[in-house]
């Protein structure tokens, strides 16, 4: 369905929740995830997988991030891989020993989680651009990341950005089922408080948006679960 085959993604980070947030959407973006929850087990992880990227946060168990982003900037093998540093310090000198230590963005706690997911993509194009998919596609549909557009049979689709990353979101991931909650926290991010009917109301924009009279629904609604992209396209264009 994309034209990328996904990055190999270290989440570094000791809150299980946030890490598991964080693997959720990254896996639904297409990337592959592991997740380590101690500093001191970083490097022995390095040393067997070494990743296209790692978010790494600043206070863990063991060693420290910065800590550790030094080494990692020391390691000849290791000091190419890009680092998002995640901390819950905003003061601008800690910004500026975080990037001066070695990281390549700096993230401040709490963090809306589609704007990490933008920056994850920032820095996938700008040093691995081979592992980011700058198209969707499925069926008819087509989504053009870079350019914001979207394309059904060839014509122009016209969506308000909140629509627009409600389909990308998606697309991503064709035949899965999410729950409004979910899908509150991937295209909304979970500091933005709105009610779950919201979702309800952005689908049926983006469902006038998307279909005439004679072309098919491509949100399948699943009643009391949530919605998912419609796995029928996908086995149209096949």
């Amino acid at each position: 369905m994309t034209n990328g085959t996904g990055a190999k993604v270290l989440i570094v980070e000791d809150e299980e929740p946030l890490a598991l947030l964080l693997r959720y959407n990254l896996e639904a973006a297409g990337h592959s995830v592991e997740v380590v929850y101690r500093g001191d087990e970083v490097e022995l992880q390095l040393a067997e997988n070494s990743p296209d990227l790692i978010i790494l946060d600043w206070m863990l168990p063991g060693i420290s991030g910065l800590e550790l982003c030094r080494r990692i900037r020391t390691n000849r093998e290791s000091r190419h891989i890009p680092i998002i540093l995640l901390t819950a310090r905003s003061e601008e000198n800690d910004r500026i020993r975080g990037l001066t230590t070695g990281a390549d963005d700096y993230v401040v706690k709490p963090f809306s989680v589609p704007e990490l997911m933008a920056r994850v993509q920032a820095i996938m194009r700008r040093t691995n651009p081979e592992r980011i998919a700058s198209v969707l596609s499925a069926g008819d549909i087509e989504l053009d990341r870079v350019s914001h557009r979207v394309t059904r049979n060839g014509r122009p689709i016209h969506l308000g950005p909140t629509e627009f990353r409600l389909l990308e979101f998606l697309m991503q991931s064709p035949g899965r089922v999410f729950s409004r909650a979910q899908l509150l926290d991937g295209v909304w991010g979970r500091n933005v408080y709105v009610d779950e009917r919201t979702v309800d109301v952005h689908i049926g924009r983006l469902r006038k948006a998307m279909m005439n009279d004679s072309e098919q629904d491509p949100v399948r609604t699943v009643r009391g679960a949530g919605y998912a992209f419609s796995d029928a396209l996908e086995t149209a264009s096949a």
